[in-house]
């Protein structure tokens, strides 16, 4: 089965809504990452240590996340391939390693964090060992991607994601929302020790892994310049509406029953039994597990797309070496349902060594789209978006790389400080190159 598939814009400009469903599919596959168990763990967090006060936090992650992907968006589509060979061609092959090693290494860490949640919530919910549902799910991801390929995950991503956000605002009906409460928490507020709880909100929505693999689910959709109108709507339509409706209905549910911040994400679907009744609990619970899995098969994708991009291979499942890249990462995850510890710090901690590597991506991305890689350089607006994106995700990087060394420099902080560290320089060194161009152009 070929994973590439061309799109006709045109026949869905006035089509019906079932139309454009069919015809989107890119950036759900990253709506789908945006929408995982970490994202829900700083949710639940948010809610539950600090009620409603964080709501404008929520509402700006859902933009923000949209944002960024545009700027990939116009990227993957004005250059029409992979972010890892525009990088390479345009900059050389050191910043090109740069890139594939810095989103390796955070969707590899991802991976088996994600699927032990996956693991963990399939036994809460069927009652069978999470280590046995680890093999199972391990084995069911090498057996879609290899066989269905691109098709397969898109297609999943958009049934898991709608049912996702389906269960979480049927929750809000059988859940006592203080309306009152939940407006004053759109006026910017930052409660005492709420900062991390922001961050890790944030740092959901705006992810390298998503930034670098959306050029690859166009490029696998078979997307050009001709689509870029559809692409857009993809964008608002998986990234502002679907994720930021589904990041609403997780914080406003736990924001009304919740009183505390110590929940695991589990946790909290079970504690919500006893206060507003099971219904409540299994839609959380159902939600929770679709959104585990559809991150999952995302997640999955991005280490191959990169290194296959990178050693010149195809991206797709008609190359043999790019359909073991997938069933290796794919295999590779089960050990993840045996980890210990709770979920809950582990989910942060992916997501916080994610925002590390993000303001290199997108300072990359900007780089690219005021260069002569791109026909059409950045409007000033995009730019200053871009910007402020790289303002928002660099200082929860930082802070996050101050909180890990405030207890001295053990092997993870020591790790966490130079991965930063030569990140840093080489957005120092990007920064540079661009100015003595700009200056002697």
């Amino acid at each position: 089965m070929s994973s590439t598939e061309t799109v006709d814009s045109s026949a869905v400009s006035s089509g019906t809504i079932s139309d454009y469903v069919e015809a989107m599919g890119p950036s759900w596959i990253a709506g789908a990452i945006a929408a995982g168990p970490a994202t829900i763990a700083s949710l639940v967090t948010a809610g539950g240590a600090f009620g409603y006060s964080l709501l404008w936090v929520v509402v700006l992650s859902a933009g923000a996340g949209t944002l960024a992907q545009y700027l990939a968006m116009r990227l993957g589509l004005l250059t029409e391939r992979g972010i890892v060979a525009v990088v390479e061609d345009n900059l050389g092959e050191t910043w090109a390693w740069l890139l594939v090693g810095d989103a390796v290494l955070a969707a590899g860490v991802a991976q088996l964090v994600i699927m032990k949640t996956v693991a963990t919530v399939s036994a809460t919910v069927t009652g069978i060992d999470a280590r046995i549902w680890g093999v199972v799910w391990a084995l069911v991801l090498a057996a879609g991607l290899a066989g269905g390929g691109y098709r397969f995950l898109e297609l999943a991503a958009k049934v898991l994601v709608l049912l996702v956000v389906v269960a979480f605002v049927a929750s809000l009906f059988v859940v006592p929302i203080d309306a009152g409460a939940a407006v004053a928490g759109l006026v910017p507020s930052v409660p005492s020790g709420s900062a991390l709880v922001a961050a890790g909100i944030l740092g959901g929505a705006v992810h390298i892994t998503l930034i670098t693999m959306h050029s690859y689910t166009m490029r696998a959709r078979g997307w050009t310049r001709e689509d870029y109108d559809l692409a857009t709507v993809d964008v608002g339509a998986s990234m502002l509406v679907a994720f930021g409706i589904y990041s609403l209905a997780i914080f406003l549910v736990t924001a009304s029953v919740l009183t505390s911040g110590d929940l695991t994400t589990v946790g909290a679907a079970e504690a919500l039994g006893p206060l507003v009744g099971d219904s409540a609990r299994w839609l959380f619970l159902l939600g929770l597990w679709g959104a585990a899995v559809s991150t999952l098969g995302g997640n999955t994708i991005v280490p191959p797309f990169l290194l296959a991009d990178k050693l010149g291979w195809g991206t797709t499942i008609e190359d043999s070496r790019y359909r073991g890249l997938l069933v290796a990462v794919a295999l590779l995850s089960a050990p993840g349902a045996f980890i210990g510890g709770n979920v809950l710090g582990q989910l942060v901690l992916v997501l916080a060594l994610g925002t590390i590597g993000t303001p290199f991506a997108i300072a990359l991305v900007l780089y690219l789209l005021n260069s002569d890689a791109v026909p059409e350089s950045n409007s000033l607006v995009a730019n200053v978006g871009g910007l402020s994106l790289i303002a928002v995700s660099g200082g929860l990087a930082a802070n996050f790389v101050v909180e890990q060394l405030g207890g001295g420099v053990g092997p993870l902080s020591g790790f966490v400080l130079v991965f930063a560290v030569a990140l840093g320089l080489a957005m120092v060194g990007l920064g540079g190159k661009f100015l003595r161009e700009e200056l002697l152009a």
